[in-house]
């Protein structure tokens, strides 16, 4: 197939772009600056350049191609604050593939999470989002892709783990390894036994690729490769490799040590991802996260 894949250059991007090529895809990657187009030329892949913004060329890029990986967002406006401009421009570029691809049956696949999904108990992908708060907006992206299904787009939506980790995350672990070094000291909130789950970026985008080869319409898949790692584990890695204390602190401190992380921080968060290995035949065979985190987050 050829494949039109919108944040090539980025983190998962480019662990999908080559995991296409190495199985006889084409691909062609969007680029919105000289570096991010170099970027995924090296990579291998055709580049078009342009943003998640710019719907003309995700139109046309998309009517050229016989399927749609989605994994651009802007985290540049997320992380400052301005989510929900960053989730309207998510749902503005859905829209934009969702005109052109109905009635095709090509396949489009977008990237979402399962943070937050089911807080304090086991996440599954028949699990709906909790529609409240700066998640429901990213929520209703994914709803309305498994929606297209219905206009004859062969949809599927890929919940990543809150961390995809691999040598080069610039993401929550790398934040929370800054803040023990910045404070001085590995913390955890609480009891410290909140589980986050997590998957390594080559087993992402293996799933990514078995999306758009056969996923059924209207799939919802979890990129889950651990269900759930306690976050006082990580605390204790990060504190044995910086040698620095591990403390515990009290939700009610979170938010001042952990910033806009401290929600994320102490919610109870574990997923599954049985359904997806029945449905896909999708086994994840990269190192866990406590593995990676000693071998390229703490050096």
């Amino acid at each position: 197939m050829h494949v039109f894949v919108t944040g090539a250059s980025g983190f998962v991007g480019s662990a999908v772009v080559p995991e296409l090529l190495a199985h006889g895809h084409r691909v062609t990657g969007l680029a919105r600056s000289d570096e991010a187009a170099a970027a995924v030329g090296e990579l291998g892949a055709e580049v078009v350049r342009g943003s998640v913004d710019d719907h003309d060329v995700l139109r046309a890029a998309a009517i050229a191609a016989d399927a749609v990986v989605h994994l651009a967002f802007r985290h540049d406006i997320a992380f400052t604050g301005d989510f929900e401009g960053a989730a309207a421009s998510d749902h503005a570029a859905i829209e934009a593939f969702g005109e052109v691809l109905a009635g095709t049956g090509k396949a489009l696949s977008i990237a979402s999470g399962t943070g937050l999904l089911a807080p304090g108990k086991l996440a599954t992908e028949e699990d709906e989002p909790v529609a409240t708060g700066y998640v429901s907006a990213r929520a209703a992206n994914a709803l309305l892709t498994v929606s297209l299904a219905e206009r004859g787009i062969r949809t599927s939506v890929v919940r990543l783990t809150p961390t995809v980790h691999d040598a080069g995350d610039h993401g929550f672990i790398p934040v929370v390894v800054g803040i023990a070094r910045d404070t001085g000291v590995s913390a955890y909130v609480g009891d410290g036994a909140q589980r986050w789950p997590a998957v390594h970026r080559q087993d992402a985008a293996l799933l990514f690729r078995l999306a758009i080869e056969k996923a059924p319409a209207g799939s919802v898949l979890h990129a889950v490769g651990e269900e759930g790692v306690p976050l006082r584990q990580v605390a204790e890695v990060i504190g044995e490799h910086l040698e620095l204390p591990v403390e515990s602190i009290t939700a009610d401190a979170a938010p001042d040590h952990f910033g806009f992380l401290a929600a994320f921080l102490s919610a109870d968060m574990p997923a599954s991802s049985a359904i997806t290995r029945r449905l896909l035949d999708w086994e994840p065979t990269g190192p866990g996260l406590l593995e990676d985190l000693a071998a390229h987050y703490l050096g």
